[in-house]
């Protein structure tokens, strides 16, 4: 059992909304198989007694979880740091649909990893990775309908980024040959993180289950911050190389190659009987943040030649508050699935606590290293604290009611939560972001505008 969580009175946990009588099982929208993916919808049993020992206190959740955070601001600042390079290459400045995919295939690819670790934590905390054959099966079909899961959202996120483009500019005419560079080089990124970042997290949550460590703490930072430097660098380098490539067939070539590997995920995932129900299901919240977290790569757009260092500071923000808010809405998960009690307060106050370090050592990076290219001032410094704080307490408390509303309607909250999670954090991020950028700006601070 994870710790750092309370045996729940056996009232104390209700899973069925007020007034609801229990449904037959054919009638639940879920059942909870080996894979994680779903649950039974009932009043969830008791703890053994034996296993009352292992739990402890927030502390251990910051033991676990710092580390993984500091972890994630290093791989949130290469992945802004790479942006902020990326954003002057020829084919960022000559296809400018790109700067719309970013955010949404980020986000995008974030959401599937994600949800990936919060299965697995689950299944890990359940003990259901700890049958040598079951977790094999586990792992092998988890990583065909990741790619699955990739390919066709990929796919969705460079026709989503090219019609925004159309709409948002459209007197700039795009030509097919760049419509099938920007879908082709998303797919194609989207692909190969997923099966990088898919191999990684199943290793790092086996190994955790091994060294009793909870999943919940550390899973979702380290697939975030990993999946956007991972994804970053491979569609910058893909669609380079297809800009170069241009008067070629190269990108069609690659095109029908990723979609002919589509029908040979799902069959392989459709075989595999403790993930084929994920196959159909769970579509719904990946494509609504998709078109959420689009409203952030507008915003980016529209704003990115106007405050220099927005590029870099974006993935930041946005990673940071996402990443805690996952982590909180992971461990509820896990609590409601095993018929414990979630300290919510002290959670809430530990991760919130827990921002603060990790943002004075991001703070204290970029301006020993001079990223950017901001003048870090102390109206700066007190501005950025600030859009910080708040937007991990937004991210806190969203991820608290939309775990227990999903839990409470009967959807398992691995599945649901975190997509709309992070896309709605991504908005109010770059939002706020912007706004604090424009406040500094008009108090007489004009260098953070790019001339």
């Amino acid at each position: 059992m994870p710790p750092n969580y309370n045996i729940a009175p056996s009232d104390a946990i209700e899973l069925l909304a007020p007034g609801d009588d229990p449904e037959p099982a054919k009638n639940r929208r879920h059942l909870r198989s080996l894979s994680a993916n779903s649950f039974v919808h009932f009043k969830a049993p008791q703890q053994q007694e034996e296993e009352t020992h292992k739990i402890t206190g927030v502390n251990q959740l910051a033991s676990q979880a710092l580390p993984s955070l500091l972890i994630c601001v290093i791989g949130l600042i290469v992945a802004g740091w790479m942006m902020d390079i990326y954003q002057h290459w020829e084919v960022f400045t000559k296809v400018s649909e790109l700067f719309i995919l970013v955010p949404v295939l980020l986000n995008l690819k974030g959401n599937l990893e994600m949800n990936l670790a919060a299965r697995f934590s689950t299944s890990a905390n359940l003990g259901d990775l700890d049958n040598p054959t079951t977790r094999n099966s586990l792992v092998w079909g988890n990583l065909s309908l990741i790619q699955v899961q990739a390919l066709i959202s990929g796919c969705i996120a460079g026709v989503f980024s090219v019609v925004l483009g159309m709409l948002q500019h459209p007197d700039n005419v795009i030509s097919v040959s760049e419509i099938i560079l920007v879908v082709a080089s998303s797919m194609v990124s989207a692909s190969i993180s997923s099966l990088v970042l898919g191999v990684f997290m199943c290793v790092l949550i086996i190994l955790s289950r091994i060294l009793r460590i909870d999943p919940d703490n550390i899973a979702c930072p380290m697939a975030s911050s990993l999946g956007d430097v991972v994804t970053l660098f491979i569609l910058a380098e893909c669609a380079n190389i297809l800009l170069i490539r241009m008067d070629s067939n190269t990108s069609s070539i690659l095109l029908m190659v990723m979609f002919g590997s589509i029908p040979f995920f799902g069959w392989s995932v459709w075989r595999n009987n403790n993930v084929k129900d994920l196959l159909f299901s769970g579509w719904t919240p990946i494509i609504i943040a998709m078109l959420i977290s689009s409203g952030a790569g507008l915003v980016l757009e529209r704003y990115v030649e106007q405050f220099k260092g927005l590029a870099m500071l974006t993935p930041i923000l946005c990673g940071l508050s996402g990443n805690l808010g996952s982590i909180y809405a992971s461990r509820i998960s896990t609590c409601l699935h095993k018929g414990i009690q979630e300290q919510f307060k002290k959670v809430e106050w530990t991760l919130m606590l827990m921002n603060v370090p990790v943002q004075v050592v991001f703070l204290c990076v970029v301006w020993g290293f001079d990223v950017g290219h901001l003048d870090y001032t102390v109206a700066f410094a007190l501005s950025y604290f600030a859009v910080s704080m708040i937007s991990t307490f937004i991210a806190l408390k969203m991820g608290k009611s939309m775990t227990l509303t999903f839990w409470k309607y009967k959807y398992d909250p691995d599945n649901y939560v975190l997509p709309y999670l992070t896309a709605v954090i991504d908005v109010i991020c770059t939002s706020l972001l912007v706004i604090a950028f424009s406040w500094i700006n008009s108090s007489g601070h004009p260098d953070i505008e790019s001339t």
